[in-house]
């Protein structure tokens, strides 16, 4: 009997741990994607390139200069192990650094 519940249950736990593999992928992602923005923001508000080493793995960077404002957007996808679909962004904005 046991083993009847268990294989009538396996396809949602597998599920579930699919689940959380994915979520603790994204948290990571996300986390990559903030260090990436915050070390290009700071970067460009100093006037140097922005570092591309930092970018997780497909992601993408976007920089925008407003007034005296650099705003530095990074885009990841999730993987996990699978293409989800899910992609985080982060978004980081660093005043522009006045040499005396």
């Amino acid at each position: 009997m046991a083993t009847a519940e268990l294989a009538a249950c396996l396809p949602a736990l597998m599920l579930l741990l699919l689940v959380g593999v994915t979520a603790v992928d994204a948290v990571g992602t996300r986390l990559r994607c903030v260090d990436a923005a915050r070390d290009a923001a700071l970067a460009t508000a100093r006037g140097e390139r922005p570092p591309q080493g930092h970018l997780p793995a497909g992601g993408t960077l976007g920089i925008t200069a407003e007034g005296d404002r650099i705003t530095a957007t990074v885009s990841a996808p999730v993987y996990a192990g699978w293409r989800s679909g899910l992609r985080v962004t982060a978004t980081a904005v660093a005043a522009v650094e006045v040499s005396p």
